[in-house]
């Protein structure tokens, strides 16, 4: 399927109207997250960038478009991720246009209300499939984060759980309540 010539001027432009991705050549407004999920990711994003900046083995960033595919186009926006100096040394600019031309090590989705739960698996696998060596589900409202090191492995982590950064971010460790907001029993 080619790539509509509205669709490929809105890319090019570098800045189209709202959140967007693409997928499978067709632009795709993103819904707005919740509170509770921007806390979350707010809460995530801050705890990744400063063990990073202290190894400074690579880089975190929040919302960013990824090209994952170049034919069908596939851009994905993970609402946390960590690209590690391996895959784009620290010293090398980040593009200006919209489609950072890496996969990232790790990608973090944060289920928000609005969100589809088939279109967040969706967005796990694009990222394993695409290379991503760890996706971290999380899932606000149940107070879990599911941890993807492959499609085959899937680990549950709860409330009392402790997260890892795994081999992608060895010595990464994040009690899970920390990153949620505080819940009516506590």
């Amino acid at each position: 399927m080619a790539m509509s010539a509205s669709t490929d001027a809105e890319l090019r432009s570098g800045d189209p109207d709202g959140f967007f991705e693409v997928i499978d050549d067709q632009l795709v407004e993103q819904p707005p997250m919740g509170t509770e999920s921007v806390w979350v990711v707010s809460r995530i994003s801050y705890r990744l960038a400063t063990f990073v900046d202290e190894q400074a083995n690579g880089t975190v960033v929040s919302e960013m478009l990824f090209t994952l595919r170049r034919a069908p186009l596939l851009r994905r926006r993970p609402d946390v991720a960590f690209v590690s100096s391996d895959r784009w040394p620290l010293d090398r600019s980040i593009p200006r246009e919209n489609g950072w031309e890496v996969v990232p090590d790790l990608a973090v989705e944060v289920v928000s209300p609005s969100d589809p739960f088939e279109d967040v698996l969706d967005r796990v696998h694009d990222f394993l499939k695409a290379g991503s060596a760890l996706v971290w589900l999380v899932l606000p409202k149940l107070r879990q984060v599911y941890v993807y090191d492959g499609a085959a492995s899937i680990r549950v982590l709860n409330d009392g759980d402790e997260l890892d950064g795994g081999t992608v971010l060895p010595g990464f460790r994040c009690p899970i309540r920390s990153c949620f907001p505080p819940s009516v029993s506590e």
